[in-house]
C-alpha cells in the first residue's frame, strides 16, 4: 500500500541532526585523591631534580667567585727596566745651546738668595713629606718574657713601615725584618692614631724586608679615606745629584723626616742571587726602624739598608733601589716566599772571554748552608745554565731565580778549571726559601 501522507513527517532536505554534547562527569572524591597524589609526586622529584643540580653547581660558581675574590686580592707590582729608564721629572730632554748655558749661569751666580727664597723652595717639600706621611704606620712588636722574678713583662718595639698597597681585603706594609723578628704580637698605628692588629705576611732574611698585613675590616671608613698608599717608584733613574726625602724613622722617631741629595749610585753591586743599585745619600737614616728614600714625585725609591758602605764612608747612609725589590716585595705581599739558590757572582765580560774564560757568571761566593753549598757548587766555578738556558748576566739569573717556586728542583751546569781546561759539571738543586 502506499505509504500514506503524516502530517509529522518533513521532507528529507529539511531534516537536523540532532546535536549532542558530551558533558564529562565530576570526579570522585577518589580520583581527585589519586590526581593530587600524582601531581605531589611529580612537584617532589622535579624539586629534588633542581636541588640536585643546584648542589653540584654551587660549588662550582662558588668556585668562580672564589677565584675572582683570589684574584682581586693578589697584588701585582709592575718591573722597571734598567736600559729604558725615562727622562727624570723636570729633566730636560735635550742639553741647552752653550749661550743658553752660560747665560742661566750668570744669572744664578749673580742673584742673591733670601730667607723668603730658601723658604719658598722648602714648601713644596713639607708638603710633599706631610702627604707622604699618612702612608707612614708605626709598627709595635710585642714580645712577651718573664723578669728575674718570673713575673710577665711586655716589651714593645717601635718600627716605621710603608704602605704600599690594599686589596679587597687587606692593607700591606713595607717594614724591616727587625719589625716581626720574634714579635709574640703585632699592632700597627695608622697616621691619625687609630690602632689595628697586624700579622706577618711575609719575610725575606736576605734584603731584610717584611710585609705585613692589616685588615681592613679593622680599620673604620673614617681612617681608610686618610690612608695614603705610597708608590713603588722606578730607582733607575735616580742620579747622583737627585734631591731625595727621608721619610719612615731617619732620626730613629716613627714619623720623622730628613732632606737631602744623592751624592753616588752604585750599579750592580753583587748581592745573594743577583745584583742591585745602592745609593749614597746625605740623610739621616736608620736601617733597623725602617727609613725610605722618595723622590721628588713622592715615590719610594729606595730603602734605607746598612753592609754597604765603604771604609771611607761610615757616615753616609746607603739605601738599596727599590726597582731590584719589586719582583720579591710583590711575593711576599702575596705571601710567597722567594726562591734561593745561595752564590754572589759577577758577569764574565768580553775581554774575560778572550782571555779563555766560559760566557756565564763567574761565582764569587757560595753562602754556607745554601742550597748551592749542600750541592757542591765552589766559589771560581763559572755558571752557564740554569735548566736549559744559558745565563749570561747576573741580572738574568737574578729574574730567573725570582719566577722559580721554593722547593724547584732544577740543573745548574757549571764550567769549573781543570788542570789543562775547563770542565763542565751538572748539579741538581733543589731551591731553598729566603
Amino acid at each position: 500500500m502506499p505509504e500514506m501522507n503524516r502530517p509529522d513527517k518533513e521532507p528529507e532536505e529539511k531534516r537536523q541532526f540532532i546535536k549532542e554534547k558530551i558533558v564529562r562527569q565530576p570526579l570522585t572524591r577518589r580520583e581527585i585523591a589519586r590526581r593530587a597524589a600524582l601531581f605531589g609526586g611529580l612537584g617532589a622529584v622535579f624539586g629534588l631534580a633542581a636541588a640536585a643540580v643546584f648542589a653540584l653547581a654551587c660549588p662550582f660558581f662558588e668556585g668562580c667567585a672564589g677565584q675572582e675574590e683570589t684574584a682581586e686580592s693578589m697584588v701585582s707590582i709592575p718591573r722597571d727596566d734598567v736600559t729604558t729608564a725615562p727622562t727624570a721629572p723636570g729633566e730636560a730632554a735635550e742639553t741647552p745651546s752653550e749661550p743658553i748655558k752660560q747665560q742661566v749661569e750668570n744669572a744664578v751666580s749673580s742673584y742673591r738668595f733670601s730667607m723668603e727664597d730658601y723658604s719658598r723652595i722648602h714648601v713644596p717639600l713639607k708638603e710633599m713629606a706631610a702627604e707622604a706621611d699618612k702612608g707612614i704606620v708605626t709598627v709595635h712588636s710585642v714580645r712577651h718574657e718573664t723578669d728575674w722574678f718570673n713575673n710577665p713583662v711586655e716589651n714593645t718595639g717601635y718600627f716605621a713601615g710603608a704602605l704600599i698597597a690594599q686589596t679587597s681585603t687587606e692593607y700591606l706594609i713595607l717594614t724591616t725584618e727587625d719589625a716581626v723578628e720574634e714579635a709574640d704580637a703585632i699592632r700597627v698605628t695608622f697616621a691619625d692614631g687609630t690602632e689595628a692588629a697586624g700579622t706577618r705576611k711575609q719575610t725575606d732574611r736576605v734584603s731584610g724586608m717584611s710585609i705585613i698585613s692589616v685588615s681592613r675590616s679593622a680599620v673604620s671608613q673614617e681612617t681608610a679615606a686618610r690612608v695614603e698608599i705610597l708608590t713603588l717608584g722606578n730607582s733607575y733613574q735616580m742620579k747622583m745629584g737627585d734631591l731625595v726625602l727621608a721619610i719612615g724613622s731617619p732620626m730613629g722617631i716613627v714619623h720623622s723626616v730628613d732632606y737631602g741629595s744623592l751624592g753616588y749610585v752604585a750599579r750592580s753591586v753583587p748581592v745573594t742571587d743577583g745584583s742591585i743599585r745602592v745609593m749614597y745619600a746625605d740623610v739621616e737614616g736608620n736601617a733597623p726602624m725602617g727609613t725610605f728614600l722618595l723622590n721628588l714625585s713622592g715615590e719610594i725609591v729606595g730603602m734605607v739598608a746598612d753592609g754597604y758602605a765603604g771604609p771611607g764612608s761610615q757616615d753616609v747612609t746607603t739605601a738599596v733601589g727599590i726597582s731590584d725589590y719589586k719582583g720579591i716585595i710583590e711575593r711576599m705581599s702575596n705571601g710567597l716566599p722567594t726562591a734561593w739558590l745561595g752564590i754572589q757572582g759577577q758577569d764574565i765580560t768580553a775581554e774575560m772571554e778572550e782571555q779563555g774564560l766560559p760566557a756565564g757568571i763567574y761565582i764569587t761566593g757560595v753562602a754556607e748552608g745554601s742550597p748551592a753549598y749542600d750541592a757542591g757548587i765552589q766559589n771560581g766555578d763559572i755558571l752557564v745554565k740554569l735548566n736549559e738556558g744559558e745565563v749570561h748576566t747576573v741580572k738574568e739569573l737574578q729574574t730567573r731565580i725570582e719566577n722559580l717556586e721554593a722547593g724547584t728542583t732544577v740543573r745548574i751546569t757549571v764550567d769549573r778549571n781543570g788542570i789543562e781546561e775547563y770542565r763542565e759539571l751538572e748539579y741538581q738543586v733543589t731551591l731553598g726559601a729566603r
